[in-house]
């Protein structure tokens, strides 16, 4: 039987709490968009990178190119599987080094390179994209780089520039969003100078083919050990690790992910990342930034989206016009349109904030993956209405038939997921929403503690009423109001003018939300989840704005063009901004939530006759697994050498 952890909902609170950073040393744009402060000189002028690092990244991405367009997307698909050869071009061009510092062999980019690079990669064949990201986003150089030693550095970093396949080891199979339940066990040995890892890791994105492995693991309170989850960095070859199975899924047919048994493995002390318990918070900490990789391949989809949907529909003829001219296909392609040029708004903002360093961009790298992972599926979806039949048949079908292989099927398949990858929507909501009322819980949070004394209340109200009294009357009026505000902005200010008037009514709702339910807040999920998409649509008016107003301040020759794809963009985020604050107080949300308890009661099982489950008597919801060793045999296979020549 599993070893299973039992913590109840305070217990996995307080781990999420304090895993997470809690202080704010830098400035965030979104943090103070949310509490009624629309800080545009945060983002604009649109930050950019340099000369010398715009024209080392373009030299970089023409190589790229180059290979890309020799990789035949199709075969990966077919296979399932990511040609040999292929990798090995990757690793020639030095793109498992691409965030590496050249101190360590790597190529040193930016984080704006590095997102333009998955962005063409990810175009190629989506499981390209996610092989590297997980190596570099999620694996082991961003936790080294982050919290590691310079003796781990210097071991490891130079390996994974080479192509050194490293992989993220956290969820298992009873553990997904909630931690505080994690199993696997990291116990000291040898006098404390190694430790033996146990434990089942489920999802594994690039475990079977890793040769480095970041591993998230318990180590338990004792004498000399702080103990908690704690990150390593393990060989995968180390005797006692076994790859048991190589999942397949709707999409990502390339994808190299499994279930991986750790029985006895045996550590070195010098393998720990930070100290002992640290595990969660670097991990967070290291997705501040490797979040953005999912955006930019939304943001590749977008492009190649809009590229087949302009040429499918001016070809394809009906009723006498191209069906783009027809208005339920003009619609579509308009969403399609000013939604990608949102989206690489969002990703080269987020990007260069990165780069920068002069922002903290939790928040905004949160809303960047929620926001782009949410649209980009509405993207694929409404391409393939556009396609019609051949939207919903394969590539090798249509090729078959001498057809152009267009693969809009496959894109929304292997874009669902990015709705699930590193925190689902739902979990990127809460964690935006609890970074968002965080200057109120530090004020008055203690008001809503049911544990917290009168004395201690009384301490909070009187500080609470401080902040307020100063506070509540900066939401009541602002430049949104001024007609001449944002002139510099030309056509596209009344949009700002929007953008800061609905901040303001974002953190006055915010007030409202915590007065009405108080300690009940954090249950209104569905409340607290229609803020984070408001300021998400917010984050995303104002990228595109500053961007267009870039375009305009360089004097480019597609001025015009971004004016209106920006504008037109933020005409169609006001009308789910306005849905989504009517939405705050006119829902279903008690009667959905009554129904759903009368659901799960076995209430309205009569309504499930009628049909039969395939899935019945297969096996349980999650399969039960025990500690000890192996006895399947091990999957685990190398695209390259540990001793591969390049360099």
């Amino acid at each position: 039987m599993a070893q299973q952890i039992h913590a109840s909902e305070e217990q996995s609170r307080a781990l999420a709490e304090e895993s997470r950073e809690t202080s704010w040393h830098k400035p965030s744009f979104a943090k103070e968009l949310f509490l009624g402060r629309l800080t545009l000189d945060l983002i604009h002028p649109f930050p950019r990178p340099t000369p010398d690092e715009e024209a080392r990244t373009e030299g970089f991405l023409a190589e790229l190119r180059r290979f890309c367009e020799g990789v035949d997307g199709s075969r990966i698909e077919r296979e399932a599987r990511i040609p040999d050869e292929y990798v090995a071009g990757l690793a020639e061009l030095g793109c498992f080094g691409m965030k590496i510092s050249q101190e360590y062999g790597g190529l040193g980019l930016s984080q704006v390179a590095y997102n333009r690079a998955l962005m063409l990669v990810a175009s190629a064949h989506p499981s390209l994209g996610v092989l590297l990201s997980a190596h570099q986003s999620i694996g082991v150089p961003e936790p080294l780089k982050l919290a590691g030693t310079p003796e781990q550095r210097r071991a490891f970093l130079p390996r994974c520039a080479r192509g050194a396949i490293s992989a993220f080891l956290l969820t298992e199979p009873d553990v997904g969003s909630d931690p505080a339940r994690l199993a696997s066990t990291a116990v000291p040995v040898e006098n404390g100078d190694a430790y033996e890892l146990d434990g089942l890791k489920l999802w594994t994105t690039n475990g079977v083919v890793a040769e480095l492995l970041v591993v998230m693991a318990r180590v338990p309170r004792s004498e000399g050990h702080r103990g908690g989850i704690s990150a390593f960095v393990v060989e995968a070859n180390t005797p006692g690790i076994t790859v048991e199975r190589r999942n397949s899924f709707l999409g990502l047919k390339g994808i190299e992910n499994g279930l991986t048994r750790l029985y006895k493995v045996r550590v070195p002390k010098e393998n720990l990342i930070g100290r002992e318990g640290d595990g969660l918070k670097i991990a967070l900490t290291t997705l501040n930034a490797g979040r953005l990789a999912i955006p930019s391949m939304c943001a590749g989809a977008g492009k190649w989206a809009l590229k087949i949907a302009r040429e499918w529909s001016g070809a394809r003829v009906q009723w006498g016009r191209p069906v783009g001219r027809h208005d339920a296909i003009a619609g579509k392609i308009g969403y399609i349109a000013a939604t990608t040029f949102a989206l690489e708004a969002v990703v080269e903002l987020t990007g260069q904030m990165c780069d920068e360093d002069r922002n903290d961009i939790r928040i905004e790298a949160a809303l960047a993956k929620l926001w782009s992972s949410e649209v980009a599926c509405e993207i694929a979806d409404e391409l393939m209405q556009i396609r019609g039949g051949r939207g919903y048949e394969t590539a090798a079908s249509l090729a078959a038939r001498g057809e152009r292989m267009v693969p809009a099927e496959q894109l929304l398949r292997d874009l669902r997921i990015n709705r699930i990858f590193e925190g689902s929507s739902e979990i990127m909501r809460l964690f935006v929403a609890r970074e968002a009322v965080d200057a109120h819980l530090r004020v008055a949070g203690e008001l809503a503690d049911p544990k917290a004394t009168l004395d201690t209340k009384a301490r909070a109200a009187a500080k609470a009423s401080g902040f307020y009294a100063k506070w509540l009357p900066q939401l009541v009026a602002g430049k949104g109001q001024l007609p001449t505000s944002y002139g510099e902005f030309g056509p596209l200010a009344h949009h700002l003018r929007y953008v800061e008037r609905c901040s303001r009514k974002l953190a006055r709702s915010t007030f409202y939300g915590m007065a009405r339910w108080q300690g009940g807040l954090e249950k209104r999920q569905n409340f607290l989840g229609r803020l984070v998409d408001i300021g998400a649509e917010l984050f995303a008016m104002s990228a595109s704005c500053v961007r267009a107003q870039m375009y305009h301040t360089d004097g480019h020759p597609e001025t015009d063009a971004a004016y209106e794809l920006a504008d037109v963009f933020c005409l169609q985020a006001k009308l789910r901004v306005d849905s989504l604050f009517a939405a705050l107080w006119t829902h279903t949300d008690d009667a959905d939530r009554q129904l759903t308890a009368d659901v799960l009661d076995g209430r309205y099982t009569w309504l499930e006759k009628g049909v039969i489950d395939p899935s019945e008597g297969t096996g349980p919801w999650i399969a039960e697994w025990s500690p000890g060793p192996s006895v399947e045999q091990n999957l685990a296979r190398r695209f390259l050498g540990a001793d591969h020549p390049v360099v």
